[in-house]
């Protein structure tokens, strides 16, 4: 089963069964967020919390092989037409430098590890309208001279 397949049969039972990420990553022990990621193959899984997943979603042991399975990380590289995700490539181009030149500054040079990461979205109820809360959480990554 491809990881493709698995994110469509994966998405389907979800669906039917009207289940939320936060049910999921009850029943996974994982966050919602690297839950969904998993389910939509861009992260893998050990074998427990797979085959607790498909044992939710009522979906065969070939899920549970094909979310344990290093994924392929590929993508369209284009600008997404979506809103919600081109979004996040306008904060990066209008942001992207600022954040940038207060990490170095903050840190000296070096990357943010999207290995050694964590992701958390949250909802702030505001009177003036409901805030988005993204916290990106990754371990500073000095480069190294030689």
């Amino acid at each position: 089963m491809t990881k493709n397949e698995m994110r469509i049969a994966i998405l389907g039972a979800k669906q039917k069964l009207g289940l939320s990420w936060d049910a999921l990553a009850g029943v996974t022990g994982l966050s919602a967020e690297f839950t969904c990621s998993v389910c939509l193959g861009m992260n893998s899984m050990q074998e427990a919390p797979a085959n607790a997943l498909c044992s939710a979603l009522d979906l065969p042991s070939q899920v549970a092989t094909a979310l344990q399975a290093c994924p392929m990380k590929e993508w369209d590289k284009t600008v997404p037409t979506d809103p919600l995700i081109y979004r996040f490539y306008e904060i990066t181009g209008v942001y992207g430098e600022t954040i940038k030149e207060i990490i170095h500054e903050k840190f000296g040079d070096g990357i943010m590890s999207a290995i050694d990461f964590t992701l958390k979205i949250d909802k702030e109820e505001n009177p003036k309208g409901d805030r988005v809360v993204v916290t990106l959480n990754g371990k500073f990554l000095p480069y190294k001279s030689w």
